[in-house]
């Protein structure tokens, strides 16, 4: 009976022993895939930024463009819904001016699906 217990014992052990070396090897693996990502991801994330911060820098328009600007000017706005209106319908006309000129490949394209052409049509 004593061997059989310790002989159960032993089983049990030795697949706790299994089970710790496997995780051990599972860790090893998935911080050396997180590191080696996260170090790729790095240079292009600031090579997007760069790039978004150059575009928003070259966008001379006089619209809102963070929050608090947008916040400020509802509050300026706030008891007046005419106005308001007004400075919203300017706002749109030129962000689709900005729009139209920083994409018309696509700005064409989605005009041409609105009025039911093709996308693919020629010119």
């Amino acid at each position: 009976m004593t061997n059989l217990i310790s002989k159960a014992i032993a089983n049990i052990s030795s697949v706790l022993n299994q089970f710790q070396v496997k995780r051990f090897v599972a860790v090893v693996l998935v911080g050396f895939l997180v590191l080696t990502t996260n170090v790729a991801n790095e240079s292009g994330n600031k090579a997007l930024t760069n790039k978004i911060n150059q575009a928003l820098d070259q966008n001379d328009s006089q619209r809102p463009k963070t929050t608090g600007e947008w916040n400020k000017e509802a509050r300026e706005t706030e008891g007046a819904p005419g106005e308001r209106l007004k400075r919203i319908a300017g706002q749109s006309g030129e962000a689709i001016k900005d729009f139209g000129s920083l994409y018309p490949d696509t700005a064409e394209r989605s005009a041409n699906a609105e009025q039911g052409k093709p996308t693919w049509a020629g010119k």
